[in-house]
């Protein structure tokens, strides 16, 4: 097992998932892999760099986007009641942690907690969210990991043997994934908690194709820019040469398989060099960046009983815009 190493920033241990601190272009084959593909793609982690992160913020602030407020709700209205399913002495893991901001919801309640983990792959903004918590929570251990989920990480033990291990999973990112793919993850969160552990997971619902739409293709440009910071990331810390201009963000939703399809389109035929590659694009052709898969509670029901949990309790809002679920293993 390679060594763990861990740097401090502002009091805080920052593990860095592979035991070093990150390396950049780590991603580049998987990049190039994506874009010599028949449908280009480009792999939905790289949006979040410092910048990325910023404009995900702001996304989660647009009236469109129903899926943060109406998350913040549910934990505003029931984290009492996910606390006490929590149970005392947990040691709370956050996947994708972000800004860390619907996490305080259940800090406020939680039993006298081990340790909260918030993973991330922005190691900066982890950093600064999880100073800000240290200052609002002193009594809890806090211990960032800057991740990527999707890959093998460690998990620093916490000072206090914790009663139990529990995943907390919010916004829709799991649909971010295929199903099958999402199936992977929940049973490698199964491993990861053990006997007697459990997953709180933000699921969004199915619902009509207009709201969606508006979602991902809000007025102010916010998510367009967001998308397009992708090239932008690449542009800097890849040399690539993408000509910004050159593409414009679009959002469908596919009613055959109930996802979000976001694209970037390219506006004219071009080329555009990455690593010593070339990649051409003819005019209309789109690089595939982010899936958002939709559910049902049935049908999330049935990827979480393949990873081996069961659904215990499930909270909705009344429009039944989003879930909140509780996963149990065995």
């Amino acid at each position: 097992m390679r060594a763990i190493i861990s740097t401090t920033t502002n009091g805080h241990s920052i593990t860095p998932a592979n035991g070093q601190l990150p390396e950049s272009p780590e991603y580049i084959q998987e990049v190039i892999e994506g874009l010599s593909a028949a449908q280009k793609t480009l792999p939905c982690k790289l949006f979040y760099d410092e910048r990325g992160s910023g404009l995900f913020d702001q996304i989660c602030e647009l009236d469109e986007y129903y899926v943060t407020r109406t998350e913040n709700a549910l934990m505003a209205d029931h984290a009492v009641e996910m606390a006490e399913v929590i149970c005392r002495g947990c040691q709370l893991i956050e996947y994708g942690a972000g800004s860390s901001t619907k996490i305080r919801s259940l800090l406020d309640h939680l039993n006298e907690p081990a340790a909260f983990v918030p993973i991330d792959i922005s190691g900066e903004h982890l950093v600064r969210a999880a100073d800000e918590l240290k200052v609002s929570y002193p009594e809890i251990e806090i211990n960032p990991v800057v991740a990527d989920f999707t890959g093998p990480f460690e998990i620093p033990a916490p000072s206090i043997e914790p009663s139990r291990k529990v995943v907390y999973f919010p916004g829709s990112t799991i649909g971010n994934f295929t199903p099958a793919a999402a199936s992977n993850i929940l049973k490698e969160m199964a491993q990861r908690v053990g006997p007697g552990g459990a997953v709180l997971i933000g699921v969004d619902l199915d619902k009509d194709p207009e709201i969606l739409h508006a979602a991902y293709n809000d007025r102010k440009g916010v998510t367009a820019a967001f998308n397009l910071n992708l090239l932008v990331r690449l542009n800097r810390e890849a040399g690539a040469n993408f000509g910004l201009s050159c593409f414009t963000h679009r959002a469908n939703y596919n009613v055959d398989k109930a996802r979000t399809e976001m694209r970037l389109y390219s506006e004219r035929r071009q080329s555009a060099e990455i690593a010593g590659h070339r990649f051409d694009f003819e005019a209309g052709e789109s690089i595939l960046t982010e899936y958002s898969h939709k559910y049902t509670v049935e049908s999330f029901g049935v990827i979480a009983r393949e990873a081996g949990f069961q659904t215990r309790q499930v909270w909705t809002d009344d429009d039944e815009l989003f879930s909140v679920q509780y996963l149990e293993l065995g």
